[in-house]
């Protein structure tokens, strides 16, 4: 057991995480909406127990996400952080292995000091018993001890879900408030995910456990709901009779990069479509919540998962990236040829699949859900595509009217609109009504989706995160089509490393009813560069 100084206690944490309180306009906004809370920022100890220490998620996302809200003075005042994992580990250890991810700026010396001496760690096993008993003996012996909050955070494969939980369950319960934070994947199916729920809900109850799914904690998400709701100009267009097509479209620019053993156990569907994409879907279609209690938003979508019928193989295209000969060299090597791919494997990266919601406000309007890697651009975003203007008297000029919401990069929300063209006749012309976060928001930090989400958990806020019977029907919608790919084994379609993905999947638009007119392209405005 390796643990830090006590560093002057509580007072001390405070005074420095006070001391970055002018780094932005967004984490002073933040700070006082925590504080109206009462208790948070008060002295109440809390300790945050990573499980899965030295793993890639602890190191590159847990623990800088960890220290930003430390730095910018959003944890609880009495805020611990203790690491558990079966590698050997100390404090200089954890500084050297995520230093490089935690964008430390030189005035940031003495914060980050203080912020080290705050972190212990303590070695074991997760299928050991008496590993457990010596996290909780550790835990114990904390300023609060018994008392303090206590969150477990599991960066941990969902393999030793069932051993760690039952042991948190048995052994590290304190007298405060428990929450367990379990990341996806919820399981490969229908099946499996069930059988963790199942045995997750004979630990713990509900409001104990928070299933993150990261793209809920980005800040264009959690829009969604404001944008809909609260402006009177969507609700009489947002339905049926207005809108043509949704597309909502998940790409990255690059492959699997080494992580190709990972991800061929999961595929694109298991990845991206089955939680990112659908949660987009749900936020998109449902109806309007009888208030912003997190349970009334959740029944709300997870009445629109349930008029969403299985997804059948002739609604999907799937691709697999080959290597590109003219790119730059990363993009000359396709999936297949990452060493940690296994030989020959028909994994996809790359689908598209069209969805219909069967109920009066959407019955008829086809939602395609696109994600991939080694594609021609880094973006997510929700499109909406609507219908065209009855009786037209511009000779087929005006294209279809789009609302855009752009999840990443540079957050935005613009719509899509024909306007005259300067000049002496009725000749109209493409152009946008553009809210660039960038721009409107210059001296605003947006803070990342993982800082949003801890801090909800810390705030008891479930609003975004995935239910049990939520996360059940999005494997019902899905889980025959995975298995019917497993089955089949068939060769998804090859498409070029930077390019859109396969031609096929931009038939399976247009046949959706989604018109690309390509003569148009959203330019962002300059903004100003924000720091994370």
């Amino acid at each position: 057991m390796i643990g830090g100084s006590d560093a002057g206690g509580p007072g001390r944490m405070a005074a420095a995480a006070g001391a970055q309180a002018g780094r932005s306009q967004g984490c002073g906004m933040l700070r006082q909406e925590l504080s109206r809370d009462g208790a948070f920022l008060q002295g109440h100890p809390h300790v945050l127990v990573i499980l899965g220490a030295s793993g890639d998620l602890a190191r590159k996302k847990i623990y800088p996400t960890i220290w930003w809200l430390f730095r910018d003075g959003l944890l609880p005042d009495d805020t611990r952080v203790v690491g558990f994992a079966r590698s050997p580990l100390t404090v200089e250890l954890i500084r050297e292995q995520t230093l490089p991810y935690l964008k430390v700026s030189p005035e940031d010396g003495p914060c980050l000091e203080l912020f080290l001496s705050l972190q212990s760690f303590v070695r074991g096993q997760y299928g050991d018993e008496a590993s457990f008993r010596a996290l909780d003996a550790h835990l114990r012996a904390l300023p609060g001890g018994d008392r303090a909050h206590r969150l477990f955070y599991l960066a941990l494969p969902p393999s030793v879900y069932t051993p760690v939980t039952q042991h948190l369950r048995a052994l590290c319960m304190g007298q405060g408030w428990n929450r367990v934070i379990v990341e996806k994947p919820f399981g490969r199916d229908l099946g499996s995910s069930e059988e963790l729920s199942a045995h997750l809900s004979a630990l713990f109850r509900e409001e104990q456990i928070y299933r993150m799914d990261h793209y809920l904690g980005k800040e264009m998400v959690q829009s969604l709901m404001v944008l809909r709701f609260g402006n009177r100009i969507f609700g009489p267009i947002w339905n049926r009779d207005n809108v043509a097509c949704v597309v909502l479209t998940f790409k990255e620019p690059f492959g699997t990069e080494g992580r190709g053993g990972y991800f061929d156990d999961f595929g694109i569907i298991r990845d991206v479509m089955q939680n990112h994409l659908l949660q987009l879907l749900c936020l998109v279609a449902m109806e309007k919540p009888a208030s912003t209690n997190p349970d009334d938003v959740r029944d709300e979508k997870v009445k629109v998962l349930k008029c969403i019928s299985p997804v059948e193989m002739q609604d999907v295209v799937l691709g697999q990236y080959v290597g590109n000969p003219e790119g730059p060299p990363e993009a000359q090597k396709g999936y297949l040829d990452d060493p940690t791919v296994p030989a020959g494997s028909t994994t996809p990266t790359f689908a598209t699949a069209v969805l219909h919601v069967a109920n009066e406000r959407w019955d008829g309007v086809p939602f395609v859900l696109r994600c991939g890697k080694a594609l021609n651009e880094r973006k997510a975003e929700v499109r909406l595509q609507f219908r065209e203007v009855p009786g037209d008297i511009f000779a087929r000029q005006c294209k279809r009217n789009e609302l855009v919401v752009r999840v990443q990069p540079r957050e935005a929300v613009y719509a899509k609109l024909n306007t005259k063209k300067p000049g002496m006749f009725l000749r109209p012309e493409e152009s946008e009504l553009d809210l660039t976060y960038g721009s409107r928001y210059k001296d605003v930090k947006l803070p990342d989706a993982y800082e949003r989400l801890l801090l909800d958990v810390i705030c008891g806020n479930q609003m975004h995160f995935v239910r049990s019977d939520e996360l059940r029907e999005a494997w019902r919608i899905f889980t025959p089509l995975l298995h019917q790919i497993e089955r089949s084994r068939e060769r998804p379609l090859p498409y070029a490393y930077g390019s859109r993905g396969p031609p096929e999947a931009d038939a399976l638009l247009r046949r959706a009813g989604f018109l690309y007119e390509g003569t148009y392209r959203w330019v962002p405005p300059p903004e100003t560069e924000t720091q994370p």
